[in-house]
């Protein structure tokens, strides 16, 4: 779940090696870095897991976003895929990647802010993340588990009308 981002001071600047956007132009969204904050696979039960029926195998997958403001200005959003197979209870493999992205937002009205950091940034996350646990999977001795696209705008909506029912006491908003 996308978290609020935390206000960002006035007199933030962005690094020394970025221009800041022109005051009063169009809203922006900048990359600025992609890294690989943290990444695992496990094969417990190697070689033996590798033999067998792969067709048998009930592969589950799990996201989650996390986004935080900065003190200078940018953003942190971190986007975690999880992939898991099991074959007769038992986990045949497990991947788990924290994929994340330094972002600048450029006159972006502050409503927009959350909006942008839980849809449009994993957005731009997402493909990078997909292959790597593709790879992790295959070099596990796998076929590579491609994750099916995911709508994180509308994951957004859904998370923004719990949190509207949830104020309301748990009812539903018409």
């Amino acid at each position: 779940m996308a978290k609020k981002p935390k206000p960002v001071p006035e007199t933030a600047a962005p690094p020394e090696d970025q221009a800041p956007a022109p005051a009063g132009g169009p809203p922006g969204l900048r990359i600025l870095a992609q890294y690989v904050r943290d990444i695992s696979f496990e094969n417990p039960r190697a070689p033996n897991s590798l033999t067998g029926d792969m067709a048998s195998l009930k592969v589950e997958r799990h996201i989650e976003i996390n986004a935080r403001g900065r003190e200078d200005g940018l953003f942190e959003v971190d986007l975690k895929l999880v992939a898991s197979a099991t074959r007769e209870g038992e986990t045949v493999f497990l991947a788990d990647v924290v994929y994340g992205g330094l972002f600048a937002l450029d006159n972006v009205p502050m409503a927009d802010i959350q909006a942008i950091l839980a849809v449009e940034c994993p957005r731009f996350l997402f493909p990078f993340a997909r292959q790597i646990v593709a790879n992790v999977t295959a070099d596990g001795g796998f076929p590579p588990f491609r994750i099916d696209p995911i709508d994180f705008g509308g994951i957004f909506m859904q998370r923004q009308a719990e949190l509207a029912a949830a104020q309301n006491g748990g009812a539903p908003q018409n």
